[in-house]
């Protein structure tokens, strides 16, 4: 979610930018790549599972829903004065509070700094180098149905992994949602068994950071294994222990409706 809003803030600029310089074909050509790249192709293909399944109150529920807020407001904002009555339509079918009543009585888009993080979009960056490597070596199939163990050598890339996953295994960490498998595991060195059936990928990811004042390339090794539990019902993530009971998650979920 913050990385959605780091890239937002930069968005925000370019389109005041463009418009400044009176350039609306580079404002579509903006507004077209960042929905298309970066929302359909990779945010809302990763969120869906916090959005329907955990707790309506649960805080990242609700970050996440924050964040589409802030989304649809700077996208409304910077298409309305190319597409005034459209912008006008979606301002008053948004379903919170807000005042004034029109959006060109709003005044122009509204970023903050604190949205840019730097060291969080290189985390975001390798992360999605792994994800690449997971995700092509099944091609076709339910990445859901497998589980991932990302092997890292110490140093500055391990750190910034450790941003998206504090713990050795999730099922529920931001690393694992960007994999979108049913478990990741996060390691510094190889495990000591690994099964038989099972696929290796090795890659390296340069940091860079402070303007190229930090500078470390860091080798990394994606293992990707079938998982050996069963679908949940509810989420349909494989982290269940039988086909007909919920996951831990779920089951925690259902209780405290």
């Amino acid at each position: 979610d913050q990385y959605m809003l780091h890239l937002l803030q930069d968005l925000a600029n370019k389109i005041t930018d463009s418009y400044k310089q009176y350039d609306f074909g580079k404002v579509i050509r903006l507004l077209q790549a960042f929905y298309t790249r970066e929302l359909s192709n990779f945010y809302f293909s990763i969120i869906k599972d916090r959005l329907y399944c955990e707790n309506a109150e649960d805080p990242k529920r609700r970050s996440c829903q924050t964040a589409l807020a802030q989304i649809l407001d700077v996208m409304v904002r910077s298409f309305a004065p190319i597409l005034p009555h459209l912008a006008e339509e979606v301002f008053q079918h948004i379903p919170y509070s807000k005042e004034p009543k029109s959006v060109f009585r709003t005044g122009w888009i509204n970023t903050s700094s604190i949205w840019k993080k730097p060291g969080l979009e290189e985390a975001m960056e390798s992360a999605c180098a792994m994800r690449d490597s997971f995700l092509g070596s099944i091609p076709g199939k339910n990445a859901a149905e497998y589980k991932v163990t990302i092997v890292i050598e110490p140093g500055l890339l391990f750190e910034i992994i450790e941003m998206l996953q504090a713990e050795e295994t999730s099922s529920t960490s931001q690393l694992n949602e960007l994999m979108m498998a049913s478990e990741t595991t996060l390691l510094s060195q190889e495990p000591r068994t690994i099964a038989g059936d099972v696929i290796e990928l090795q890659g390296t990811f340069l940091i860079n950071l402070e303007g190229g004042d930090i500078r470390e390339e860091s080798s990394y090794k994606v293992i990707v294994m079938p998982t050996t539990k069963e679908k949940c019902p509810r989420c349909w993530k494989y982290t269940a222990e039988s086909s007909d009971t919920l996951c831990p998650r779920c089951a925690e979920v259902v209780r405290g409706k």
